[in-house]
């Protein structure tokens, strides 16, 4: 007999003291998960908006199996479910009235989630991308590599950092609610973007990452404009981000890449990357901002 059950969690703080050990104890995987609950335990409940986040967990004889979150109004972030847990779960969300506007997951869970939630609502599951979740193996420089430099981004660069964020959002259609200014400020101070520029000092791309929890940063986003692609500077970029996350003692070091560039695909395993799993997000009912 299955005895397990969703519970809701009130804030991060309880989220993380029972579902800590559990997250960390793949942190690859829950990724997501952890820097998520990251940047809300070191900057309050509005890091990711105005609305209140919600938290969930399952739990058979007092021992987490799964969980999740939405910071609203993103979609909701599931770790690792089977076909019967992503049944339950629709089923508590439908039955606590919370919205749902999608899932980002790994592809299995997502595509059983968006089922089980048609099945209960109706609802037709639209899927907005599929990502390929890459670990870092032997970190190696693109060749041939772009003449130039890699260097941490600084105040005289805010301006520009700001308005590479706010296009970054809109390539990968998200309407994004978080101020591109205040998302450059607090990049510089916590020293979290590394710019890639020219022999003349003109940066052409940057690599951002995540904080450091459970052994793992994550290089996000990574994103050089448009009439700039194509010569290496992303690659570059990102090899630079990786070596800063290992300096800061990363055992891990992560990133996504959507499948349907597969360009990018191609430079990060050149650069060192190796796929990890498949990850699947779906637009349920609204489209919803992308996490």
């Amino acid at each position: 007999m299955d005895t397990s059950t969703w519970r809701r969690v009130p804030d991060v703080h309880s989220f993380l003291a029972r579902a800590g050990g559990f997250l960390r104890s793949r942190p690859a995987l829950h990724t997501l998960t952890l820097t998520v609950c990251e940047g809300l335990r070191a900057r309050g409940p509005q890091a990711y908006g105005d609305e209140a986040p919600v938290f969930g967990v399952l739990e058979q004889d007092g021992e987490v199996r799964a969980a999740y979150l939405r910071t609203p109004p993103y979609r909701l972030i599931v770790t690792p479910l089977t076909p019967e847990e992503a049944g339950s779960l629709a089923a508590h969300l439908h039955a606590v009235g919370d919205p749902v506007p999608g899932v980002n997951a790994d592809a299995a869970t997502a595509a059983a989630f968006a089922g089980a939630w048609r099945a209960r609502t109706g609802v037709a599951p639209r899927l907005h991308e599929r990502l390929r979740l890459y670990r870092l193996g032997e970190l190696q420089r693109p060749e041939p590599a772009p003449e130039g430099r890699g260097r941490i981004a600084e105040s005289r660069d805010r301006g520009l950092l700001a308005r590479w964020y706010a296009e970054f959002v809109r390539d990968i259609g998200g309407g994004g609610v978080q101020d591109p200014g205040a998302w450059a400020d607090r990049h510089i101070a916590d020293r979290r973007i590394t710019l890639w520029e020219t022999p003349g000092g003109v940066p052409v791309s940057m690599a951002g990452l995540t904080a450091l929890v459970a052994g793992q940063i994550r290089v996000a986003p990574v994103y050089t404009p448009a009439a700039l692609r194509g010569r290496g500077y992303a690659g570059a970029a990102t090899v630079e981000a990786g070596l800063a996350a290992l300096a800061e003692g990363a055992e891990e070091v992560l990133l996504f890449a959507d499948l349907a560039n597969p360009t990018s695909n191609g430079v990060y395993q050149r650069v060192g990357y190796r796929p990890v799993t498949d990850f699947a997000v779906y637009d349920l009912a609204v489209v919803a901002v992308p996490r």
